[in-house]
Formats: C-alpha cells, sequence, structure tokens
C-alpha cells in the first residue's frame, strides 16, 4: 500500500543526461535504459539547489540588497553563500511553519509565500506575497520549487522527477542543465522534546540501484524508561499517543510501522532469522536484539524479507493482515499526523516491531534507506482512535482492458458506535480520480493523485448513528486509465505492459504497443500480428489489462477512514 513519498511509477531507468535527454529504447536484462539526446543549449548547474538558487532567487530580484540581500528582509538572507543555511528547518517569522519543511511543500512558507503570488489564493500568508513589489514565480519555477522540497530539498545533488528519476524534468522547468539524478538522503527529523513525545528509529537497509523493493523486518523496542509515568499504564503495558510525523528518504512510496504483538520472548523464534547490526560501526555484527545497547549507533535488526505489508511475516502468534491498523505510517515518504483534542491511541510500552517499507530507486546508485517517526503523546484521553481501513475490494479493477477508462464503486459500513475524524484513499499508477459520498449521496471526499492522496480531516466529526445500516453507507468508487490519452487515443506509455513488470508481477499482453498500436494481439511472442504492414517488423505485443497486485504496476482499491470512540 502507500504512501504519500510519492515516488510514482516504476520506470527503474538509469538515466545518464539532463539537458534535453531523451529516450533510448534499449534495454539491459529487462530493466529499460535511456540514452541521451541533443538538446538545446541551457546554462549548466552542479545541483538542483544551485539553479534554484540562481533563476528563482537571484533571477528574480529576491536577492537584492533591499530585499533579502543585505537588508535581510524577515531576517532572511537569500544571497549565495548564505541561502540554504537561511532555510531548511529554519524558523520563520509570522508563521508556525519553518521556511522549508523537507519533504513538505504545504508546511514550508517559503513556498507558501511564492505560491500566493503565483497562484492567488493558493496560501493565506502573514504579509504580502513574494516576491514582493516584482513579477511572481512562473508557473514552471513554482513547480521546480515544489519538486526539489517535496524530494528533501538537497543542498547538493540532483533530484529526478517521480515517474522517471530523470532530473531533465526539473532542469526544462528551470531552462537549466543539472548531472544525472542521485538518491537522495533526507535530513534527519529531531526527535520531539521528552516531554512532547518519542522517536523511533528505522533500522538502514539497502536500496539496489534501478530497482522496486517491498520489504519487512522486525526490531525489538522498550520504552518504560523513556515515556513519562503520566503518559504510561505500566499495569497494561502501554502509553498513549496523539499524532505522529514520518519523515523517509523521497525514494520511499509507502511505509507502514507496526506493533507485532509479540514480546521478547519471542525474538529467537526462527521465523525471524539471524538478528545482526543494520547501520553504525558494528554493522553486519550479530547482535542480541534485546540488548538495546550493542549496536551503538546502529540497530539490531532480523532478517529482511521480501513481503507485502508484512502479511505473513514472522512466527504464526504474530502473523498480521492487510488491514490491521499501524502505529504509524504513511502513503507518502512524508507524513503529518497533526494531534486532534481529546483522541489517543494506546502503544504497547515494548515488544517486537514490524517495519513494512516500499520504495524505488530509479538511480544507477544503491542507496541506504532511512527513516523516522516521532509519535506524540496524548494529554487529554476522551476519545479512542480506530483505524478503519477497508481493503474488502482491493482488487476490484484486476481484469480492466488495455486503452480503456472505466470507475468501480464499492461499499463501506460505518460501525454504529464511531464517529469519523479523517478519509484518506489508496490506489496506484493508474487510479486517477477517487471520491466518497455520504449516505444522503452528498460527495465528502475527492483526490486525483495517487502518490499524494489527500488525507481529509473531519472537524468535528462525521456522525452516522442510524440503526439502519444504508444510513451508515459510504459509497467510494475510483476511475483506473489503463494507457488512453486526453484525446482517446491508445497511449503505450501509461498502458500497463508486461515489459515494465517486476519480477514478483506479470500478465498476459493481448494488445500492440508498437506497430499497428491498440490492435489486438495473443502474448509476447505474437508482436508479428503488431506489424503496422504484413513482415514491417515493427510490431511489439505488450499492452496487459490491469493486474492485481502491490507494485504499482498493478492496482488496488482502498479506503481509508479513521474512525474515534469515546472512551469507556
Amino acid at each position: 500500500m502507500r504512501s504519500r513519498a510519492g515516488i510514482c511509477g516504476i520506470a527503474l531507468a538509469v538515466l545518464a543526461s539532463a539537458c534535453g535527454g531523451g529516450s533510448g529504447g534499449s534495454t539491459s536484462g529487462g530493466v529499460p535504459t535511456t540514452e541521451p539526446t541533443p538538446g538545446p543549449a541551457c546554462e549548466e548547474f552542479d545541483s538542483t539547489f544551485a539553479a534554484i538558487q540562481q533563476v528563482v532567487f537571484e533571477n528574480r530580484g529576491c536577492t537584492q540588497d533591499v530585499c533579502h540581500g543585505s537588508a535581510r528582509s524577515g531576517a532572511l538572507d537569500l544571497r549565495p553563500g548564505a541561502a540554504y543555511a537561511n532555510l531548511l528547518e529554519v524558523a520563520s517569522l509570522g508563521s508556525p511553519h519553518p521556511r522549508i519543511q523537507p519533504g513538505e511543500p504545504s508546511e514550508s512558507f517559503l513556498f507558501q509565500k511564492l505560491s500566493a503570488a503565483t497562484r492567488p489564493g493558493s496560501f493565506a500568508v502573514v504579509g504580502s506575497p513574494m516576491p514582493s513589489g516584482l513579477e511572481p514565480l512562473s508557473e514552471n519555477e513554482l513547480e521546480a520549487l515544489r519538486m526539489w522540497i517535496e524530494a528533501g530539498a538537497p543542498e547538493s545533488g540532483s533530484v529526478g522527477d517521480a515517474d522517471t528519476g530523470s532530473s531533465d524534468v526539473i532542469g526544462e522547468l528551470l531552462d537549466a542543465c543539472l548531472p544525472p539524478a542521485g538518491p537522495i538522503t533526507i535530513e534527519p527529523l529531531d526527535p520531539p522534546a521528552a516531554d512532547e513525545g518519542v522517536q523511533f528509529v528505522m533500522p538502514t537497509y539497502v536500496l539496489p540501484a534501478s530497482t522496486e523493493l517491498e520489504t519487512c523486518f522486525a526490531s525489538y523496542y522498550d520504552m518504560s524508561d523513556v515515556v513519562p509515568p503520566e503518559m504510561q499504564d505500566p499495569e497494561r503495558g502501554v502509553f498513549f499517543m496523539n499524532g505522529s510525523r514520518v519523515r523517509q528518504d523521497p525514494q520511499s512510496h509507502h511505509f507502514i510501522f507496526k506493533h507485532s504483538g509479540l514480546d521478547e520472548s519471542f525474538v529467537h523464534h526462527p521465523a525471524f532469522g539471524t538478528w545482526t547490526c543494520h547501520g553504525g560501526a558494528r554493522a553486519g555484527e550479530v547482535c542480541e536484539p534485546t540488548d538495546l545497547a550493542f549496536c551503538g549507533d546502529g540497530i539490531c535488526t532480523s532478517e529482511i524479507r521480501n513481503t507485502v505489508a508484512c502479511i505473513g511475516y514472522g512466527p504464526p502468534e504474530g502473523a498480521l493482515d492487510l488491514a490491521s491498523g499501524g502505529l504509524a505510517g504513511a502513503q507518502t515518504a512524508q507524513q503529518y499526523v497533526p494531534p486532534r483534542d481529546g483522541v489517543y491511541r494506546e502503544v504497547p510500552l515494548r515488544g517486537i516491531l514490524y517495519w513494512n517499507s516500499h520504495a524505488f530507486n530509479l538511480t544507477s546508485r544503491a542507496h541506504d534507506m532511512n527513516g523516522r517517526i516521532n509519535v506524540f503523546y496524548a494529554q487529554d484521553r476522551r476519545f479512542q482512535w480506530i483505524d478503519g481501513t477497508d481493503p474488502s475490494h482491493v482488487f476490484i479493477a484486476s481484469g480492466q482492458p488495455p486503452y480503456t477508462i472505466r470507475s468501480y464503486c464499492a461499499d463501506h459500513v460505518v460501525p454504529r458506535d464511531v464517529e469519523v475524524i479523517s478519509i484518506s484513499s489508496h490506489t496506484h499508477k493508474r487510479g486517477k480520480h477517487f471520491w466518497v459520498e455520504a449516505p444522503d449521496g452528498s460527495q465528502i471526499y475527492e483526490s486525483f493523485v495517487y502518490s499524494d492522496p489527500i488525507e481529509q480531516q473531519y472537524d468535528p466529526p462525521l456522525q452516522f448513528d442510524s440503526a439502519d445500516a444504508k444510513d451508515r453507507t459510504l459509497r467510494f468508487c475510483a476511475t483506473y486509465n489503463n494507457g488512453v490519452e486526453d484525446d482517446g487515443s491508445p497511449d503505450p506509455s501509461t498502458v500497463t505492459r508486461l515489459s515494465r513488470m517486476p519480477d514478483r508481477s506479470s500478465c498476459t499482453p493481448v494488445a500492440c504497443t508498437a506497430g499497428n498500436v491498440g490492435a489486438t494481439c495473443n502474448g509476447a511472442a505474437d508482436d508479428a500480428a503488431c506489424d503496422s504492414s504484413p513482415g514491417a517488423g515493427d510490431g511489439e505485443c505488450d499492452a496487459c489489462p490491469i493486474t492485481a497486485g502491490v507494485t504499482t504496476e498493478n492496482e488496488m482499491f482502498v479506503i481509508v477512514p479513521t474512525y474515534i470512540r469515546k472512551a469507556e
């Protein structure tokens, strides 16, 4: 399942050039590759930030002496050599948001101020929009800034786009030549104050180059001496949380962080394999998981397994299903779940954690994946948080033919004794529109971006308390586009294709992707049926119906409501 990281698609391309690069169409070992093609002249920069510094800050007048130059308007200095240190996670004046929140454009005050000028009404900001008294940023410049922040706002290196991993996209937006994109390590999330919450650190794991990977692994923890006494119930072995913040490297697609339900007596179960240190000076050494100091800066971790949502992982006593609620999670690389007044969740003080990480590396270099989760304490505990995730129709779009657009709907019955405080959605890359209707037919949720679905909050909560189930039934729907252009013609670049399926997925091609595009064919060996004329040799039989599964080349259909119930 997701994410907001929002990495879309799986090109798995080893991309070379940034300046006007194009696709060469060759493959190597089943993995598409690209070769540079000549493009228009553009100014060369050694990083995405260097291009933003000049094209956005300097060329747009932000570094003038009277603005964010020597005058340092708003205490902000955007001149070369000073700008980055003045931006990343630096508190802003007149806003609770930092100037740049890594991974979160909408929580970055700089982006809000610039967007308010380019897109009037997009944000309500203190003071005037930026640049003050000058022309707003172009849509292209603003989008480049947004993509850079969403990718973690790195000071060095190039940011790739979410579909192909290529730096060309931002390069074209800024009319700049950029080096090939590489994997990005995001700025570590600072832990909360000791009286406000606690931080969990994900054990690092290697994400190979040009790979999509979904893993599950375990670690042991004990927070009984960390959580303040007033925030825990030691007799029941729990503490109370309300809200969370997840920050991961931008290669992440989705992330789920769960308590297995198992205590320390299970750590040596053979299902976990050999425990070793991940990260730190003792990386690779065999470790005892209950000795929390042994790995130093690293974390003692079970063997990493390729698995979906940790389903069936570990000892049978701790087996989890797709709908089981995690302690925290995100459908994107970053996610903030704000605390809600009076709401709380119970978290075990100790035990075995399961980490489910689904990530893409669209670059030519392997990467050590990082993630951190801050959970905040619940001071006021009147309403218990309940996960309502409903995967009962998860593969509803399976079998939809290539070059078609179709919509599907299903029903979700809200339990009688709860209130709805939020709704989100989950599809993959062919899910283009998701909406939810209340029992009276009114629309209460809508989202158009699968990799960053809306997390709709309801305050006050929605109440459906009728004894009649039909008056508590939400209708949720999604539209899937399996390779149709805006003009209705077939689009081989977005249709489900066998050649793009990861090892864990497959399909039987039934339509042509080259030659006589859109014509029917019968399997990958039937390229000749796709030739533009008999014997032309230009045909390709590669387009498939939508397939069920967990990679973004497959599809899913899940409604994600959250409920609260009044504490007894």
